[in-house]
């Protein structure tokens, strides 16, 4: 404790003497700091530079900013896509985000959280997913989702002018507040949960094995007291289309229906076709626009609807990366239709990394890094991602800078004028990396990521090591270092005491700095409320889910 109240005066006497952190400034974690006052002065010319810039693009295309169209591809380890060279491995091929790679810019280290849920929060609001209390990934109803208290990315753009729209999955809570209209889009259709409910939660995944304890024909119930227990997934709604303002209705699902496989690919080739009608309007209007399309599909488990594989590799995952594959090169063509191509930012990248529980079957493995969804190792965080902006980019180049998908929060607002608009009374963990854009590799702004499994602080990665954080109460000499070009896959540990005072005790110091932080800006606790709030259209059997949850649920606003 003497320990942290030591490192937050430190950190309160910087504040009082550094310009940066004047009111008007975001409030960033600790290390942040470290980096600033070593690099201040350099910085704050390339942002001039970058300022003139973007002030001269702007002019150029009629005073608007870029238009953004962000896509976030499911549980793709590093490796899965974008890297042709790779295709031996993988047996299959990804020619449409081959080409977005080949005309723009690679991101050869970029960082998320372990898995679905987290990963969506720290980009909407520029924050470790543990600060805002969305740090799991719920796969059934819950009554949580992202509170309103948080300012999303899509908020921040609508007040700089920007036309908002999501498409596909949402997975940031069942709430009525945590809607995808209630936190800055214009207009949105995603399902209510994720793929899970129509993917795995069904008769065909358990007749193959996937799961396992969900049909009752499969078991005998005379002792099952409570009839709530195992949620039946026909019950949850399925998916929701809306407008800001506007009423919120459940789509394509009637009374009494059962999800099937072919549920998942109707609704799934719709939200594509969806995306596509929504360019051609968003190219039409005045505004420029934030298009967020996050697809469900690759995730795909069963193999029943697989009439004949088209890859060598044959796995249903596998499959359905060359079918978002396809669909990717679809969307690229109508931007290139629509002449909007030069000042439309695209951006492609995985969540996470693999779903690991179900490698082999299919056709998923960790490949290069170790590990995958749910895990903190560097197969469970480092993603492809590839952008292209040809006002911008140079075809063909690549950063080997650390990011973190928080950072996107902060730079796609940066480009688009509305930084201005992110908040100043909280932690913002995501930096501005728009110099990575503008003047390409050494500039990027961050060389650590601290990474959570949930709520629990469980490595910490700077420059090309990473500590995985001992156990409270052992002797921090002891945690494994891993130098991550020497030992990507993280399995042959070197104990903190061999770096020495080289930076051995540095890591230890990250952490105090870190936790003191997080004493003067606590995590906050996720919105609660009974689920499906504001859906005008219940069906029978989800009103009844409902009424269950409500006897024992006390709805509790943030």
């Amino acid at each position: 404790m003497r320990d942290i109240r030591i490192v937050l005066c430190f950190l309160l006497v910087l504040g009082s003497r550094a310009a940066w952190a004047q009111p008007k400034s975001l409030q960033h974690d600790a290390e942040h700091y470290v980096l600033l006052r070593q690099h201040a002065q350099k910085w704050s010319q390339e942002d001039r530079e970058i300022d003139a810039r973007l002030a001269d693009l702007r002019a150029k295309n009629g005073g608007k900013s870029p238009n953004i169209v962000y896509i976030l591809l499911d549980d793709l380890g590093f490796g899965e896509i974008g890297m042709p060279s790779l295709d031996v491995i993988r047996g299959y091929s990804t020619p449409n985000i081959d080409r977005l790679a080949s005309e723009g810019l690679s991101f050869s280290r970029m960082y998320t959280e372990p898995t679905c849920t987290p990963t969506r929060a720290a980009l909407m609001t520029g924050r470790y997913a543990v600060r805002t209390g969305t740090s799991e990934a719920k796969s059934i109803v819950s009554g949580e989702g992202l509170s309103g208290w948080e300012v999303t990315l899509a908020e921040v753009l609508s007040r700089a002018g920007y036309a908002t729209v999501h498409i596909g999955k949402w997975h940031l809570g069942d709430i009525e507040e945590s809607y995808a209209v209630n936190q800055g889009f214009d207009y949105a259709e995603h399902p209510m949960h994720q793929q899970g409910q129509m993917g795995i939660m069904n008769a065909t995944a358990e007749l193959e094995g996937l799961t396992a304890g969900q049909l009752r024909n499969l078991r005998a119930d005379r002792f099952e007291l409570d009839k709530t227990f195992r949620t039946d997934p026909n019950a949850m709604v399925y998916g929701i289309v809306g407008k800001k303002g506007g009423k919120v209705r459940e789509v394509n699902f009637k009374a009494g229906e059962v999800f099937t496989q072919d549920h998942y690919n109707r609704m799934e080739e719709a939200y594509k076709n969806s995306v596509l009608k929504q360019l051609e309007r968003l190219s039409q209007g005045d505004k420029p626009f934030f298009l967020q399309y996050w697809p469900q599909h690759p995730l795909s488990f069963t193999r029943s609807d697989i009439e004949q594989a088209t890859t060598l590799n044959g796995g249903p995952i596998a499959e359905s990366i060359v079918k978002v594959d396809g669909w990717i090169g679809e969307i690229l063509n109508k931007i290139n239709a629509l002449g909007i191509r030069e000042n439309t930012i695209v951006m492609v990248m995985g969540d996470n990394g693999p779903f690991m529980q179900y490698v082999d079957r299919s056709g998923q493995s960790d490949r290069i890094y170790r590990g995958g969804k749910a895990q903190h190792l560097e197969g469970g965080v480092r993603v492809n991602a590839f952008m292209r902006w040809p006002a911008v980019l140079k075809p063909g180049s690549r950063v080997q800078d650390m990011l973190h998908v928080s950072d996107l929060y902060t730079t796609f607002a940066r480009v688009a004028g509305a930084d201005k608009f992110i908040p100043r009374d909280r932690l913002i963990d995501g930096v501005d990396q728009s110099p990575l854009l503008f003047l390409g590799e050494t500039h990027g702004r961050r060389d650590y990521v601290f990474v959570y499994e949930g709520p629990v602080l469980k490595s910490i990665v700077k420059q090309q090591y990473k500590m995985h954080v001992p156990l409270p109460g052992s002797n921090p000499i002891g945690a494994p270092i891993f130098d991550l070009y020497k030992n990507p896959r993280e399995d042959r540990p070197q104990d903190a005491i061999l770096y020495g005072v080289g930076f051995g005790a540095k890591f230890v110091e990250m952490l105090k700095r870190h936790m003191a932080m997080k004493q003067q800006h606590p995590d906050r606790e996720p919105g609660h409320d009974l689920p499906y709030g504001g859906i005008e259209n219940l069906r029978p059997e989800t009103k009844a889910l409902v009424e269950s949850m409500s006897a024992w649920m006390k709805p509790k606003k943030n």
